[in-house]
């Protein structure tokens, strides 16, 4: 009698939930976001009481910026495109080979700044500063800043192909630049 009991409790539950996954046209419905509203735990918990990172189901979209990190290690590597640029990548390619790290910045150094093109190659407006690394003096701040912007002053305007200068203009650019030429030393206070 017992085991009946377990199997018709069994089927029960099963046929209550594939009702309730299925809509009034008996269609099946994936669950939907997480939400305040669930009646149920999402998962993952994120929680300040979790232990580990915290990887939500559903990643963030990505945005529509274009976003890139230039490292002064590798400065000799990068080389202008010899033609107009025609792809996002030899936007890349120029955007890093513009730019000269400076010779006195210590490892460590790393400021980001954002702006767009226009159609004709030039920069909208002068790039804005997001991010500098407080942790070192002004002085060297202001250094590494001038480099950043001497960069574009030397590659400005770029020679975009009317398709990628369609598809880029006005949209918005993030480059950060890292100094990590001696990446193996600890940076000096």
């Amino acid at each position: 009698m017992r085991i009946v009991c377990v199997a018709t409790v069994a089927a029960a539950l099963a046929l209550t939930a594939g009702a309730q996954a299925r809509g009034s046209y008996g269609l099946r419905i994936a669950p939907g976001p997480c939400s305040v509203f669930s009646h149920h735990p999402c998962a993952p918990v994120c929680s300040v009481f979790g232990h580990g990172p915290c990887i939500p189901d559903v990643l963030p979209p990505i945005g529509q910026d274009l976003r890139l990190t230039v490292e002064s290690r590798r400065a000799g590597e990068y080389a202008m495109p010899d033609h107009d640029l025609d792809t996002i990548a030899d936007l890349f390619a120029a955007l890093r080979a513009c730019w000269k790290p400076p010779a006195d910045a210590r490892e460590g150094m790393a400021m980001s700044v954002r702006f767009a093109f226009k159609r004709t190659g030039e920069v909208i407006a002068p790039p804005r500063i997001t991010y500098v690394n407080r942790a070192f003096p002004e002085p060297e701040r202001d250094a590494f800043r001038d480099t950043v912007m001497a960069g574009f002053d030397a590659c400005a305007p770029l020679h975009f192909t009317s398709g990628l200068a369609g598809a880029i203009a006005g949209r918005p650019i993030a480059i950060r630049y890292i100094d990590n030429r001696d990446a193996g030393s600890p940076p000096r206070p």
